[in-house]
């Protein structure tokens, strides 16, 4: 989905402790690869990274390299600021097409099984992606969904992970354009093969408190499209409303799901959201100046129906190109990233 605009109980496994899930929502284009650039293998680093929370961090992150190239370059403060954002798991957003997202899934596992650490995944690629904006794409159709679907969960291979699935599908289902694909269906079945893949953790995006504020409506668009199957629900993916807002609008939607817990995505919410719906002449979701990183990634949120507070955004990966110069949905943008965090 855009990552971002208005528009996962967790599970940790035993082994990893408590969890949390993943997914929109600014994001990604067919014309773009949104996919992570090639990693730089952890052998080459010092081996895995912390993880508090229990999440794979992925020491191949943008942010990571953009530290080691800052600290050779003599940029030290800005290095170690930007080491904030690469220190904290992020999801890994399978765009990647039929027939080639599985090997992308047993990669990334292989990496958090080798660090001890649980994935988090973000599979985007519903048909009608993002209502042709500007993270249009996705399958071809929905047989095609079905089959990418099924790679994914093959290529688990059992793991343990956490998954955001589908950032603004289910809000698009109201705005209009995903009952005609038949959406709601595609996605109960993309939780239950999901589920059936071993010990997953699924978490179903319902959008943000601007993109639907109609609780009831989002309640029944979440029924129709699998809730009852999944773990919860994901809030506030690539958006920037502030934390209590997101979480009193995710109590009401939890009561109208029987009780569902929810995660949220506090990345770059620290500053909350702009004003207005618009900013510079771009939508207000988009790339907005003057926002900061959020809540860190953690199981520990203090409500009770809050499962995890999650980077579920790619904190620095750019929106979209909203205005002349910015990047292409997905990109990295250090400049954008740095200013996220306090000097």
């Amino acid at each position: 989905m855009r990552p971002r605009r208005r528009p996962t109980a967790l599970l940790l496994g035993a082994t990893v402790g408590v969890v949390v899930a993943i997914v929109a929502v600014l994001a990604f284009t067919t014309a773009v690869d949104v996919s992570p650039a090639a990693p730089v293998q952890p052998a080459a680093l010092a081996g895995p990274l912390p993880s508090p929370s229990g999440f794979f961090v992925d020491p191949g992150t943008p942010a990571a390299r953009q530290q080691q190239q800052w600290a050779a370059d003599g940029r030290t403060d800005d290095a170690r600021r930007i080491g904030e954002i690469a220190a904290q798991p992020v999801p890994d957003w399978l765009t990647q097409p039929t027939g080639q997202v599985g090997a992308e899934v047993t990669r990334y596992v292989g990496l958090a099984r080798a660090a001890k650490q649980r994935p988090l995944f973000v599979p985007y690629f519903v048909p009608g992606r993002d209502c042709s904006s500007y993270s249009a794409g996705g399958a071809k159709d929905a047989a095609d969904y079905r089959r990418w679907i099924r790679e994914v969960a093959g290529a688990l291979n059992g793991a343990a992970a956490t998954v955001v699935l589908e950032p603004d599908a289910v809000p698009h289902e109201i705005s209009g354009c995903g009952r005609v694909e038949g959406r709601a269906e595609l996605l109960t079945d993309a939780v239950s093969v999901l589920k059936a893949a071993g010990p997953v953790t699924v978490y179903l995006d319902a959008g943000n408190p601007g993109f639907v504020t109609d609780t009831g409506a989002l309640a029944d668009a979440l029924k129709r499209s699998g809730v009852a199957q999944a773990d919860g629900f994901a809030l506030n993916v690539a958006n920037f409303y502030p934390t209590p807002e997101v979480v009193t609008y995710g109590r009401a939607v939890s009561a109208a799901v029987g009780g569902k817990p929810f995660v949220v995505d506090t990345s770059r919410n620290g500053n909350g959201r702009p004003d207005g719906n618009t900013v510079n002449g771009a939508p207000s979701f988009c790339n907005p100046p003057g926002r900061a990183l959020g809540e860190v990634p953690t199981t520990t949120t203090g409500e009770a129906s809050v499962d995890a507070y999650l980077w579920i955004k790619r904190v620095g990966e750019s929106d979209g190109a909203c205005r002349p110069g910015e990047p292409e949905a997905g990109q990295w943008w250090a400049d954008y990233a740095l200013a996220l965090v306090p000097k």
